[in-house]
């Protein structure tokens, strides 16, 4: 499929860069957080799901899952549409197509009706969240401009997880789990009403669609994320299991074959070839399914373990939105003088030290003695590094490809998420399993003969023994993320290689304070160096 190069006229109506910047910025926001946290808003709410539509306990994951796959699987053809099509158009049909999918999630009557909206709530969010990214350079004029509106993204995509904890603990709460659904239509539709009288349209490039790389790499992902949650239940010697391996590595063996024979592919391989990028890709990939598992196994915790209320749940996370957003704003107002790489680096290392600090819970942990320190340390070092990681990534590529590198970058974060999070869950469930059999042995050597009659019926520890269970199985999992967090940082040390005077070309030639102009080299961008399209002119309409 083919498009027509073809570069939209001047609109009247259309913004000048720098007129109303300040709202540009919130519809932008405002839709990467709609989008960001409709992963985490239903996760109070699958209870109220369970019981209102029959789902069962194994299915009800994929109320989750059909989202993060489509999402994530999706956004590199999402990118690519933007540069393809007009980032602006394309940006409004995504934001249209999340909100039509949210109201028919929300008036579900069956659980299939449900799972296919939130199946098409990924395709909206893959198709509106890069093209945000993307909007940015477009909008924003590079240096402390672009620098501060990539603070307010990155603490947007990073604290919408923690928000839709606690919106949807609101919404669940007083209203009703169909809620945390139709939410998003007003947000939605005030963002496409504001959409054409703030941000102006981008320049159209002459390509194609990459529909047979973007079938090859969501359908891979999607066995491969199913594999790791079948062999946590089934086993790693489950036939299926091994089955849904062998075929998504065929099919992402297929995806790379495809991506180097395409001639705009939706992936450009040759992004990974700057050390720099591939670094941040690596860093992303492996940091979101640590904050993928952080999240979902202490809203575990908290709810069952230490029997928080759904809103109350959510009330629990709303500090680490917060350090989430101090953090970015700290890293977005010292990186002119220190650069991206300590934030890269002493980012990691923050939230590696809270993930460890996580590996201790049991039992008996409380709240404020056990959870929120480390929460508010692993929260502080995701926020310093995550806008250091978005400004590297789109750095230094041309302006018909930074559709791609936002969306590549996107999609590294929320395939890594459910990746990590599928591999968590499957040390969790090897945990627990052997965290049962000591469990119920110790049970059965002190219950009363009902009690013995009752567990043999339901099959289900009463607590405490349920509680260890879950809190073994839980800390186990921490383990691991805070080692995928440790190899973050090792990729920052080692792998990048950026100083701080070589932010002069990440904003395109912008003095760095402290540093004198004729000190940096011309040649010292070691790959990031910044293009931007000619404004001279005038923005096209």
């Amino acid at each position: 499929m083919t498009a027509a190069h073809s570069t939209p006229p001047k609109s009247a109506e259309a913004p000048k860069r720098g007129h109303g910047s300040g709202v540009a910025l919130l519809v932008i926001a405002s839709c990467q957080l709609m989008v960001v946290l409709d992963i985490t808003i239903v996760n109070i709410a699958l209870p109220h799901i369970q019981t209102s539509l029959g789902f069962s306990t194994e299915s009800l994951s994929w109320v989750v899952n059909a989202y993060t796959l489509t999402f994530g699987g999706l956004l590199l053809l999402g990118g690519r549409l933007g540069d393809i099509l007009g980032r602006r158009r394309v940006f409004v049909f995504g934001v249209l197509l999340f909100v039509f999918a949210s109201l028919l999630g929300g008036l579900s009557q069956e659980a299939w009706h449900l799972l296919a909206a939130r199946s098409l709530q990924g395709v909206g969010g893959a198709i509106a969240s890069p093209t945000a990214l993307a909007l940015i350079t477009t909008t924003f004029r590079e240096g402390p401009e672009r620098n501060r509106a990539f603070g307010v993204f990155a603490a947007v995509s990073a604290g919408g997880s923690a928000i839709g904890l606690l919106a949807g603990g609101l919404l669940v709460e007083w209203l009703d789990w169909r809620w945390v659904l139709f939410v998003n239509v007003p947000i939605g539709l005030l963002i496409v009403l504001a959409t054409p009288r703030y941000i102006r349209e981008s320049e159209r490039h002459p390509g194609h669609f990459d529909l047979l790389g973007a079938l090859t790499s969501t359908l891979g992902m999607v066995l491969l994320v199913y594999g790791f949650i079948r062999a946590s239940e089934e086993g790693w010697s489950d036939t299926l299991t091994l089955a849904s391996f062998a075929a998504a590595v065929l099919l992402l063996a297929a995806f790379i074959v495809v991506e180097r024979r395409s001639k705009q592919p939706i992936t450009p391989l040759w992004m990974f070839r700057d050390r720099n990028r591939a670094g941040v890709y690596g860093m992303m990939l492996t940091l979101a399914a640590a904050m993928f598992g952080m999240f979902f196994f202490l809203t575990l915790f908290v709810q069952n373990v230490l029997h928080f209320s759904p809103l109350r749940a959510g009330l629990a996370f709303l500090p680490v939105s917060a350090i989430i957003a101090v953090g970015a704003g700290f890293a977005s107002q010292m990186l002119p003088r220190w650069g991206p790489k300590p934030f890269m680096a002493g980012g990691s290392v923050l939230a590696a030290l809270g993930l460890g600090w996580l590996t201790l819970t049991d039992v008996d942990s409380t709240y404020l003695g056990s959870i929120l320190g480390p929460m508010l340390v692993f929260g502080f070092g995701m926020g310093m590094q995550f806008v250091s990681l978005t400004l590297m990534a789109v750095s230094g590529v041309s302006p018909q490809e930074s559709g791609a590198a936002s969306g590549i970058l996107n999609a590294t974060q929320q395939v890594g998420g459910s990746l990590g999070l599928s591999v968590l869950v499957t040390v969790f469930g090897t945990a627990s399993r052997s965290e049962a059999t000591d469990q119920i042995r110790q049970f059965m050597s002190q219950a009363t003969p009902a009690q013995r009659l009752e567990f043999r019926r339901t099959g289900q520890l009463p607590p405490p023994y349920s509680d260890q269970v879950l809190t073994s199985g839980i800390s186990s999992a921490f383990v691991v993320a805070a080692v995928l967090a440790v190899v973050a940082a090792l990729i920052a040390v080692i792998v990048i290689q950026v100083r701080p005077d070589d932010l002069k070309r990440l904003q395109g030639g912008a003095a760095v304070p402290g540093v004198p102009a004729d000190s940096v080299p011309e040649d010292s961008a070691h790959g990031v160096a910044a293009e931007e399209p000619d404004t001279r002119k005038g923005p096209p309409g």
